[in-house]
């Protein structure tokens, strides 16, 4: 009885070698974009930008903040960090997710005590902003600018309409590092689109129509910020 033939051809062998091959060099292709991605230095001005586009996504985190969309917030922070910021990939979800962290801490908040908690992801979100920067900004007074004019306006019954008003301003005088009065128009507009959605809310809620007319303002808020910093 003659014996079974057992050796396999050469090539049959080494397949699964080979397909470890790929799958390694795939990885480390992977690896070393996602080194790129994230670390790799870059800048960008912060002066170029496309207002229209700034308010139509701000009005859409507006509504998914109110509506308690975490995820739909994320994505247009991302979106806005790479569209308008031209963060790459990985980096503008991981900047967003410090972005969005920070909200929804705050909206969980009940006093300063706890609306401070929100800062750290602020200060993260800043930095890494400031890293691709080309206006080199106070990364800490800029955070602590973003928490205030939030607390000014959550607790607005203990504020007056300038305080909101001036603390707008403050923040992107701190950012471009110029006059404040510059940004008096941009932070009156974004104001007021504020307190439509807020009195709206209070009363029978938020038309359709109520924001279309909040993004209107934004948009003429963010154009008047495009003209005062370039």
């Amino acid at each position: 009885m003659s014996q079974a033939v057992t050796n396999f051809p050469a090539t049959t062998r080494s397949k699964p070698k080979t397909l470890w091959l790929i799958v390694g060099t795939v990885f480390l292709v992977l690896l070393a974009w996602a080194g790129i991605d994230l670390f790799a230095p870059r800048q960008t001005s912060l002066r170029e930008f496309d207002a229209k586009e700034v308010a139509r996504l701000e009005t859409a985190m507006w509504r998914s903040y109110y509506d308690k969309e975490r995820l739909a917030l994320f994505g247009k922070l991302a979106e806005l960090l790479r569209r308008q910021y031209r963060l790459p990939l990985l980096r503008s979800n991981a900047v967003a997710y410090q972005a969005a962290k920070a909200a929804f801490v705050f909206k969980e908040g009940k006093s300063r005590n706890d609306y401070e908690k929100a800062l750290p992801s602020l200060v993260n979100y800043y930095g890494a902003i400031r890293t691709v920067s080309d206006i080199a900004f106070d990364v800490d007074r800029v955070a602590k600018l973003e928490l205030e004019w939030w607390i000014i306006h959550r607790e607005r019954n203990q504020y007056t309409r300038a305080d909101l008003d001036r603390s707008l301003a403050e923040l992107p005088a701190a950012i471009y590092q110029m006059p404040v009065e510059k940004f008096a128009e941009h932070a009156r507009l974004r104001a007021e689109a504020m307190v439509i959605r807020d009195t709206k809310a209070a009363q029978s809620g938020v038309s359709e129509a109520d924001w279309q007319r909040i993004d209107e303002l934004l948009q003429a808020s963010w154009q008047s910020l495009h003209q005062a910093v370039n």
